[in-house]
């Protein structure tokens, strides 16, 4: 802890040796995905003050709207459907194993990442199952990965204040714990700079740290800065500077390492340019096309929803790095 602490206050120093461990952990190469995100519903139970994406009169897509906007990502050669919504009160693992189900059966050779840990433990709790049996359900029915996200800060202090109704710090490591052991892959994510301590940050990435050492599932980690627009906990507050973010960048390749080979920096939160910074100090990834992207830009960002393969590889080339294809779990794609 006290090492990171000192390492975050001398940036200079953090950003040399966090470009280097990158260029250790993956070379040149800054890999993307050409993925589409489906939000297929907006209502939720939860009551996290950080989200302006909640609606109580929202939406909820039907399995031909769901596949159509399947069909129109893999018309544009995705490989990867990001699945992810709001917490229905009614629903249990059936209605997302239907999901899973329908997409699987039209595109069995697409990637499925879907469904948050809070989405699994509230599938679990819905149906009284436990969730080792919620996850082998889902895994039956197509699901390849899972996003790491509902993690915000995974200390209870900050919990208890910004999304109280979620899953403790406990349920979540416990959910991807047995995801892992399950045989499902997972990113990792933190949601940084609102009411948390740096200290409190560090205690995340210790505990993403100290689970990757035991299971080796995590495929990446991303830092999501928080956007303070039309949300309860952003009243007060601003997003976070560009130096700030780069510098929680480089913290996470360096406390990682070499635990965690992919670090991914969000071109949505940041902007394409400041994505662009961050290859510099230490990120490798640069996510997906995504396509749609409503969560993000309900609570202020205004980076856009859809970046084409081909301005990614501007972006790598334009910083003299090698642009790669992947899919989900970090295998190349067309042998680029």
């Amino acid at each position: 802890m006290q090492d990171a602490l000192d390492l975050y206050k001398a940036p200079s120093f953090l950003f040399s040796l966090a470009d280097t461990l990158r260029k250790q952990a993956a070379g040149d190469k800054v890999t993307y995905v050409i993925n589409r995100n489906i939000n297929f519903t907006n209502i939720c139970t939860g009551t996290c003050k950080f989200c302006a994406f909640r609606k109580h009169d929202g939406y909820i897509l039907s399995i031909p709207e769901i596949l159509e906007k399947t069909r129109a990502a893999v018309a544009l050669n995705a490989t990867e459907v990001c699945i992810q919504g709001g917490l229905l009160p009614d629903w249990d693992v059936s209605n997302y194993c239907e999901i899973l189900e329908n997409i699987r059966e039209e595109f069995p050779q697409l990637h499925i990442h879907a469904f948050s840990p809070m989405e699994v433990f509230h599938a679990a709790r819905n149906g009284n199952m436990s969730v080792k049996e919620t996850l082998s359900c889902l895994k039956k029915s197509g699901l390849g990965s899972m996003p790491g996200t509902a993690a915000e800060i995974l200390v209870d202090r900050v919990r208890e204040e910004i999304c109280p109704d979620k899953l403790t710090t406990h349920e979540w490591i416990d959910v991807v714990r047995t995801a892992h052991r399950s045989g499902i892959p997972t990113t990792a994510t933190i949601m940084y700079g609102h009411i948390e301590t740096l200290e409190e940050r560090i205690e995340h990435l210790v505990v993403i740290r100290e689970l990757q050492k035991k299971t080796g599932r995590f495929t990446e980690f991303v830092p999501l800065p928080f956007m303070p627009s039309n949300n309860r906990l952003g009243t007060g507050l601003q997003s976070s500077n560009e130096v700030e973010d780069m510098k929680f960048h480089a913290l996470a390749r360096v406390f990682l390492y070499p635990y965690i080979r992919n670090i991914q920096v969000s071109w949505v939160k940041l902007g394409r340019k400041l994505a662009q910074s961050a290859l510099n100090f230490g990120a490798n990834d640069l996510g997906g096309t995504l396509m749609e992207e409503n969560i993000s830009k309900s609570a202020g960002a205004a980076n856009g929803e859809y970046m084409a393969p081909a301005e990614f590889e501007q972006l790598i080339r334009g910083i003299n790095r090698v642009p790669q294809q992947r899919d989900t779990l970090y295998n190349p794609v067309n042998g680029l």
